[in-house]
C-alpha cells in the first residue's frame, strides 16, 4: 500500500497537529482564519494543556502546531513550550512577532526541537500592513533580526499568498535568504474573517499558474504546508506533500477551549469532532469520533472523478469548498480546470452560504465588505484596520 493510501484511512495518533492557544491578539488580519482578537474566558488552563502534552506524548505525536491568536500573550506560554519539548513533543509556533525580544531570541536559539514561524503577508509594510495592520510589518522585521543576530537558522517566514503579494515571490525569497530563514508560503481560505475578504484577496487564475510555475522553478527550498495540491492539475511536475485533504486522517485542530475540529481551516460545529475535556481526553476524540470515522471512509469526488486531473488534486481543499457554498464533493472553488468559476456561479453570489460560527474579533473593529489595498493598481478603498497574526496549516514542512 502506498504511503498515502495509507493515511486515507486515518492513522491511531496525528502526525501533528496545530493547537490554538489563545485567541488573543494585539492584531486584527482581514484573512485571520479563527477570527481571532479576544480572549475566551474559558480558555484551557495550564494543568489542561499539560494533560493535554502528556497525552500526545504517549501517542507520540511528533510536533504541534502553535497558534491563536498571538499564543506569545498567553502569560504561561513559554512554560507550555518548555513542558512541551521536556516531554517529547517538539514545537513549531506562529507569531507576528510582537513577543520575539533579543533575549528570548537567544532562549529560543538555544532550546532544541522549537521552531518559530514569524507571520508576513506583504515584502514590503505597503502591502503588508495594509492585511495585518499599521507596524505589523517593522515588528516582524525586528524579530527577523533578533532571531538572525541570536544565531537561529532556518526559522520560518510564513506568508499568506493573496492576489496582492503573488508577484513579491521573488522578493518574498531574497528576505528569507537575508535572514537565515526559510520560506513558507500558504493558501488563502474563506474561512474565519477571511470568509468576508477571499473575495477580493484570493489569487486569480493567472496568478494561479504563475505561482505554480514559481513553485516549479523554486520550490524544493520553499516550504508549502501541503496548501496547493490543487495546482498539480496545470502540468506533470507535480508539487511536494501528500496530495490529498489530510483533515480528520492525519491531522486535527485543537482551539483555545479544548473543541477539536477535523481542520484548522473549518473551524465550524459542522466539524466538530469532540472536546479534550471529554471522557478519554483527545486520544478518544481521534480514536471514536463519527466525524473522524466518516472522514477516513472512501470519500466520493462526484463529477471530478470523471476529471483526468483528479489524481492530482483529489478534489482540493474541504474547508474551501464548504465556506464557499460548494457541496463537499464539488470542485475547488479555485480549481484550475475552471470547474471551481462553474460551481460558484451555479451557489450564486446572494446564495446563503455556510458562515463561520465563531468571532473573537474586538468588538471596535466594524466589519466593511471591502478591504483597501492601494499598491498602485487603482484609488485606494476605505481602510479596514486589521488584528492578529494567523496563519498555521497543519502540514507544513511535512514531506513523506
Amino acid at each position: 500500500m502506498k504511503l498515502v493510501e495509507h493515511f486515507q484511512t486515518g492513522l491511531d495518533a496525528p502526525i501533528c497537529l496545530t493547537w490554538e492557544l489563545t485567541y488573543a491578539c494585539n492584531l486584527s488580519c482581514v484573512h485571520c482564519l479563527s477570527s481571532s482578537g479576544r480572549r475566551d474566558p474559558r480558555e484551557l488552563s495550564t494543568a489542561d494543556c499539560k494533560a493535554v502534552i502528556d497525552e500526545l506524548q504517549r501517542l507520540q505525536v511528533f510536533y504541534v502546531n502553535i497558534g491563536g491568536g498571538e499564543p506569545t500573550i498567553r502569560p504561561d506560554f513559554w512554560e507550555l513550550v518548555t513542558y512541551a519539548v521536556s516531554h517529547d513533543v517538539g514545537v513549531k509556533f506562529s507569531t507576528n512577532g510582537v513577543r520575539i525580544t533579543p533575549e528570548r531570541a537567544r532562549w529560543l536559539a538555544s532550546t532544541d526541537y522549537v521552531d518559530v514561524q514569524l507571520s508576513l503577508d506583504g515584502a514590503t509594510a505597503e502591502v503588508n500592513d495594509h492585511v495585518r495592520g499599521p507596524g505589523s510589518f517593522d515588528t516582524t522585521v525586528r524579530a527577523m533580526e533578533n532571531l538572525r543576530d541570536a544565531g537561529f537558522r532556518d526559522f520560518k517566514i510564513s506568508v499568506v499568498l493573496t492576489r496582492h503579494n503573488v508577484a513579491q515571490l521573488d522578493e518574498f525569497k531574497r528576505i528569507a535568504d537575508a535572514y537565515g530563514a526559510q520560506l513558507r508560503i500558504t493558501r488563502l481560505r474563506p474561512s474565519g474573517r477571511g470568509a468576508d475578504t477571499w473575495d477580493e484577496l484570493h489569487p486569480t487564475a493567472d496568478q494561479q499558474l504563475q505561482l505554480y510555475e514559481w513553485l516549479v522553478d523554486n520550490g524544493e527550498n520553499v516550504l508549502t504546508g501541503d496548501s496547493f495540491f490543487h495546482l498539480n492539475a496545470l502540468g506533470s511536475t507535480p508539487l511536494p506533500g501528500l496530495n490529498l485533504c489530510g483533515a480528520g486522517r492525519v491531522v486535527c485542530l485543537i482551539d483555545p477551549i479544548g473543541d477539536v475540529y477535523a481542520c484548522p481551516f473549518a473551524i465550524h460545529d459542522e466539524f466538530l469532532a469532540g472536546n479534550v475535556r471529554d471522557e478519554g481526553g483527545f486520544t478518544s476524540v481521534w480514536r471514536t469520533s463519527d466525524l473522524f470515522a466518516r472522514l477516513r471512509t472512501p470519500q466520493t469526488g462526484g463529477a471530478c472523478t470523471s476529471c483526468s486531473a483528479y489524481d492530482s488534486c483529489q478534489g482540493g481543499c474541504m474547508a474551501a469548498k464548504f465556506f464557499t457554498g460548494i457541496p463537499l464533493d464539488g470542485p475547488d472553488p479555485e480549481c484550475v480546470k475552471g470547474n471551481g468559476e462553474r460551481a460558484l456561479a451555479l451557489v450564486g453570489a446572494d446564495a446563503a452560504k455556510p458562515r463561520p460560527d465563531k468571532d473573537h474579533s474586538k468588538p471596535n473593529r466594524a466589519k466593511r465588505s471591502r478591504i483597501g489595498v492601494d499598491i498602485g493598481w487603482g484609488p485606494p478603498e476605505p481602510e479596514r484596520l486589521p488584528d492578529r497574526a494567523c496563519d498555521t496549516s497543519p502540514l507544513a514542512g511535512f514531506r513523506p
